[in-house]
Protein backbone atom coordinates (compact mmCIF):
# COMPACT_ATOMS: atom_id res chain seq x y z
CA UNK A 1 0.00 0.00 0.00
CA UNK A 2 1.16 3.53 -0.77
CA UNK A 3 2.38 5.40 2.30
CA UNK A 4 3.32 8.93 1.26
CA UNK A 5 0.83 11.41 -0.19
CA UNK A 6 2.80 11.44 -3.43
CA UNK A 7 2.70 7.66 -3.79
CA UNK A 8 -1.02 7.66 -2.94
CA UNK A 9 -1.67 10.21 -5.68
CA UNK A 10 0.41 8.19 -8.16
CA UNK A 11 -1.60 5.09 -7.27
CA UNK A 12 -4.84 6.96 -8.04
CA UNK A 13 -3.44 8.25 -11.33
CA UNK A 14 -2.24 4.80 -12.36
CA UNK A 15 -5.70 3.41 -11.63
CA UNK A 16 -7.31 5.99 -13.93
CA UNK A 17 -4.74 5.50 -16.70
CA UNK A 18 -5.14 1.72 -16.49
CA UNK A 19 -8.89 2.04 -17.05
CA UNK A 20 -8.36 4.32 -20.07
CA UNK A 21 -5.69 2.07 -21.57
CA UNK A 22 -7.84 -1.01 -21.02
CA UNK A 23 -10.72 0.63 -22.91
CA UNK A 24 -8.39 1.64 -25.76
CA UNK A 25 -6.92 -1.85 -26.04
CA UNK A 26 -10.41 -3.35 -26.06
CA UNK A 27 -11.50 -0.94 -28.80
CA UNK A 28 -8.47 -1.88 -30.93
CA UNK A 29 -9.19 -5.58 -30.46
CA UNK A 30 -12.81 -5.03 -31.55
CA UNK A 31 -11.70 -3.40 -34.80
CA UNK A 32 -9.19 -6.19 -35.43
CA UNK A 33 -11.86 -8.80 -34.75
CA UNK A 34 -14.12 -7.18 -37.35
CA UNK A 35 -11.35 -7.52 -39.93
CA UNK A 36 -10.78 -11.16 -38.92
CA UNK A 37 -14.50 -11.92 -39.23
CA UNK A 38 -14.67 -10.30 -42.66
CA UNK A 39 -11.70 -12.37 -43.82
CA UNK A 40 -13.26 -15.53 -42.39
CA UNK A 41 -16.52 -14.65 -44.12
CA UNK A 42 -14.70 -14.49 -47.44
CA UNK A 43 -16.00 -11.06 -48.40
CA UNK A 44 -13.04 -9.13 -49.85
CA UNK A 45 -14.78 -5.76 -50.03
CA UNK A 46 -16.00 -5.91 -46.42
CA UNK A 47 -12.54 -7.03 -45.27
CA UNK A 48 -10.86 -4.18 -47.15
CA UNK A 49 -13.26 -1.64 -45.61
CA UNK A 50 -12.81 -3.09 -42.10
CA UNK A 51 -9.02 -2.92 -42.49
CA UNK A 52 -9.24 0.68 -43.68
CA UNK A 53 -11.18 1.57 -40.52
CA UNK A 54 -8.96 -0.51 -38.20
CA UNK A 55 -5.67 1.00 -39.36
CA UNK A 56 -6.10 4.45 -37.73
CA UNK A 57 -7.30 2.79 -34.52
CA UNK A 58 -4.13 0.70 -34.35
CA UNK A 59 -1.93 3.72 -35.00
CA UNK A 60 -3.81 5.74 -32.40
CA UNK A 61 -2.99 2.99 -29.92
CA UNK A 62 0.67 3.44 -30.81
CA UNK A 63 0.63 7.20 -30.26
CA UNK A 64 -1.18 6.76 -26.94
CA UNK A 65 1.35 4.19 -25.78
CA UNK A 66 -1.08 1.29 -25.51
CA UNK A 67 0.76 -0.93 -28.00
CA UNK A 68 4.26 -0.91 -29.46
CA UNK A 69 4.70 0.48 -32.96
CA UNK A 70 6.29 -2.72 -34.26
CA UNK A 71 3.37 -4.74 -32.94
CA UNK A 72 0.93 -2.49 -34.78
CA UNK A 73 3.02 -2.62 -37.95
CA UNK A 74 3.21 -6.41 -37.78
CA UNK A 75 -0.55 -6.77 -37.26
CA UNK A 76 -1.33 -4.37 -40.11
CA UNK A 77 1.10 -6.09 -42.43
CA UNK A 78 -0.27 -9.55 -41.77
CA UNK A 79 -3.89 -8.45 -42.01
CA UNK A 80 -3.36 -6.51 -45.23
CA UNK A 81 -1.57 -9.50 -46.76
CA UNK A 82 -4.53 -11.72 -45.87
CA UNK A 83 -7.03 -9.20 -47.26
CA UNK A 84 -4.99 -8.90 -50.45
CA UNK A 85 -4.82 -12.69 -50.82
CA UNK A 86 -8.59 -12.85 -50.30
CA UNK A 87 -9.16 -10.23 -53.03
CA UNK A 88 -6.97 -12.07 -55.56
CA UNK A 89 -8.50 -15.47 -54.82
Amino acid sequence: MANTPQSQKRARQIERRTAVNKARRSRIRTFLRKVEEAIAGGNAETAREALRIAQPELMRGVTKGVIHKNTAARKLSRLSARVKALATA
